[in-house]
C-alpha cells in the first residue's frame, strides 16, 4: 500500500510518501525564519505559507519517492491538534485530492503519529510512552498499535513551551529549545536549585509553570548571573520530573519498554539521562529519528498505513480539531 501523507498543523508544511510502512520520503518545509522576527508563531503568517507552498512540497515528496500520484493507493492528513487555519490548509487540500482522485481518504491525529513514531513494527509492546513537545506533555501506556491509554499529562505549560518561555527571558534566539539546551553544556546544572515540579506527587500529571516562575524570580533578583548556568540548571530541573515520571510509571506497570517522541525528545540533555537510567534499570528505550520527532508527514502517512490495513477510513465531512486530544479518533 502507497499513502501520501500531509501535515499542516503548525509551522511546517510536509509531505510524504509510505510504501507498505517505509517511508519513501518526507519533504519538510519550515517556516522558522519567516516566525523568528515575532518571537514565535504567528497563525495568519504560518497559514499564508502553507497555502503558498503546500503544491510544491507535494510535488517534491512524489518526485523524490519515485511514485506517481496515480499510483498512490490512499491520502492521509492530519485533523488536529494544531493551528485551526494551518490545519484547514492540509486537510482540505488532502480531501481535494482524494475525491479528485477516487481514492480512500484518512484523517490522522497528530499527537497519535508522534506517539507511535518511535515504534512503527509494533516492537517493545507494552510500554509507556511519553510525548513531549512545545503544546503537549503526555504519558501513556501502550499495548499495541491504536491501542493507548493517557497516564497523566501536563496541567499548565507543556514542557516545550516552558522552554520556549525561558529562552524568552533569556532572550534567546527563536527557536528557544535549542538554545538552552546548546548554551547549557557549558553551565553547570547544580549552579541553581529550581523546582522539580509534582515529581514526588501521586499520579502522573506534569507542571512547568512553577519552573518557569521561578527562572522569572531568579533573574529579577539575579540579572547579571551565568546564562548558561540558568540554561543548564533548569533543563535539569525539566529533564528530572520528564525521566523521572516516565521511570516511575515504568516501574509501576512493571513494562520493559518505554519510549520518547516529540520536537523536545531531541533534547540531548534528556536523551542522555534516559539512556543513562535505562541501562542501569534494564529497560530498553525507543527514540524516534529525529527527522520524526518534529512535525512531519512521514509519521503521519506511516499511521496511516497502519490504520487503513485495519480498514480505517474517514468521511470527507471530517473538520479541523484545533484541541483534539490524544485519544480522539477520527
Amino acid at each position: 500500500m502507497k499513502v501520501l501523507g500531509i501535515e499542516t498543523s503548525c509551522d511546517e508544511t510536509s509531505a510524504a510518501v509510505v510504501a507498505d510502512g517505509r517511508i519513501l520520503s518526507n519533504v519538510v518545509s519550515s517556516q522558522i525564519d519567516l516566525h523568528r522576527p515575532y518571537g514565535g508563531v504567528v497563525p495568519e503568517l504560518a497559514s499564508r505559507r502553507h497555502l503558498e507552498l503546500i503544491d510544491e512540497v507535494i510535488h517534491a515528496a512524489l518526485n523524490e519517492s519515485g511514485i506517481a500520484l496515480g499510483e498512490i493507493d490512499a491520502i492521509a492528513a492530519t485533523y488536529g491538534p494544531g493551528l485551526a487555519s494551518s490545519l484547514l490548509i492540509g486537510l482540505n487540500t488532502g480531501k481535494g485530492i482524494a475525491l479528485a482522485t477516487g481514492k480512500p481518504f484518512i484523517g490522522i491525529n497528530h499527537l497519535e503519529a508522534h506517539l507511535y513514531s518511535p515504534v512503527f513494527d509494533g516492537a517493545g509492546m507494552p510500554m509507556i510512552s511519553l510525548i513531549v513537545s512545545g503544546g503537549h506533555t503526555i504519558l501513556a501506556k501502550v499495548t499495541g498499535i491504536g491501542q493507548h491509554a493517557i497516564l497523566g499529562q501536563t496541567v499548565d505549560d507543556a514542557a516545550g513551551e516552558a522552554f520556549d518561555k525561558v529562552a524568552k527571558l533569556l532572550q534567546l534566539s527563536y527557536p528557544g529549545g535549542p538554545e538552552i539546551d546548546r548554551l547549557a553544556k557549558t553551565g553547570n546544572p547544580r549552579a541553581i536549585a529550581f523546582p522539580r515540579s509534582m515529581l514526588n506527587e501521586p499520579g502522573y500529571d506534569f507542571s512547568f509553570s512553577g519552573l518557569k516562575t521561578s527562572v522569572l524570580y531568579f533573574l529579577r533578583k539575579n540579572p547579571t548571573h551565568s546564562v548558561p548556568d540558568i540554561c543548564a540548571s533548569f533543563q535539569e530541573a525539566a529533564v528530572d520530573v520528564l525521566a523521572g515520571k516516565l521511570l516511575n510509571a515504568a516501574e509501576e506497570y512493571r513494562v520493559k519498554t518505554v519510549s520518547l517522541a516529540g520536537g523536545v525528545s531531541i533534547n540531548s540533555r534528556l536523551r542522555e539521562k534516559l539512556t543513562g537510567e535505562c541501562e542501569k534499570r534494564g529497560l530498553r528505550l525507543l527514540l524516534a529519528p529525529a527527522k520524526l520527532c518534529t512535525d512531519n508527514a512521514g509519521m503521519i502517512a506511516t499511521l496511516a498505513h497502519h490504520k487503513l490495513l485495519a480498514g480505517q477510513r474517514s468521511t470527507f465531512s471530517l473538520e479541523v480539531s484545533p484541541s483534539a486530544g490524544l485519544g480522539v479518533a477520527a
